[in-house]
């Protein structure tokens, strides 16, 4: 249920720009990793390595990897540091010696995931209604060559007039220079736009602090920190409030 309020659905009459967040909020990054983990725990053995079954290694992944994103969206690791680490402390939390990890698991996962099509609920006819009214763009913290993947298999790139990858801009959300980049780009103003996103600190406080009005995509119903003013638990809200 939306937690926005009847004056903020009346505001949002005036916005002629959208900004989304791609992984967690288009793409089911979960999800598609997941499918990509069952896979590789298959073909490279890890049953042989101790790790009995895949579920407990994706939840150890899973944990590991959001907390690294975490990291890399505030500037402390680089994208080299977060792909090194994810696997490895994965493996070592499991008991497992890193240097029996495989060689190619790393590289196996980032070719294989970002082809992976899964999109959270509604998000195709979400889109397409909202690109009937308004421009709409993508902002994201993750990597060119996995987003350009990402927005290609899954048919969503042609909805975006521009997608803004952190790694090319130079900096990530939170940062206010990704947000200026991106108002730049679009041709408009901070005060015409709204960011939608699943992260609270990269894309609500980040657009918030920039100036920008922002909702909090919140599929699993995440308890709300109170700064954070607008929330949906599914896309298709969307075509309600705007």
């Amino acid at each position: 249920m939306t937690s926005i309020s009847p004056e903020n659905k009346g505001n949002a009459k005036t916005y002629q720009h959208i900004f989304f967040d791609l992984d967690h909020t288009i793409w089911d990054f979960d999800r598609n990793a997941e499918e990509t983990l069952q896979e590789l725990y298959v073909t490279h053995k890890l049953k042989d390595l101790g790790l009995p079954v895949a579920e407990v290694f994706i939840e150890t992944y899973t944990r590991n990897n959001h907390q690294l994103w975490t990291d890399y969206h505030l500037g402390k690791i680089s994208k080299q540091q977060l792909r090194e680490t994810r696997f490895k402390k994965t493996f070592e939390d499991l008991g497992v010696d890193p240097e029996v990890m495989p060689q190619s698991f790393e590289d196996d996962y980032v070719q294989l995931c970002p082809t992976k099509t899964n999109l959270f609920p509604h998000a195709h006819e979400t889109l397409q209604y909202l690109q009937s009214k308004y421009s709409l763009h993508l902002i994201t913290n993750g990597f060119k060559e996995a987003t350009e993947l990402k927005t290609a298999g899954t048919n969503i790139a042609g909805y975006f007039d521009n997608i803004i990858i952190s790694e090319m801009v130079g900096v990530n959300k939170p940062d206010k220079a990704i947000f200026e980049h991106a108002v730049t780009l679009a041709g408009c103003t901070r005060h015409s736009c709204v960011m939608i996103g699943d992260s609270i600190e990269a894309d609500v406080r980040g657009a918030i602090a920039y100036g920008m009005d922002a909702i909090y995509f919140n599929p699993h119903n995440a308890e709300k920190p109170d700064d954070v003013p607008q929330q949906i638990n599914s896309l298709k809200e969307l075509v309600d409030i705007l």
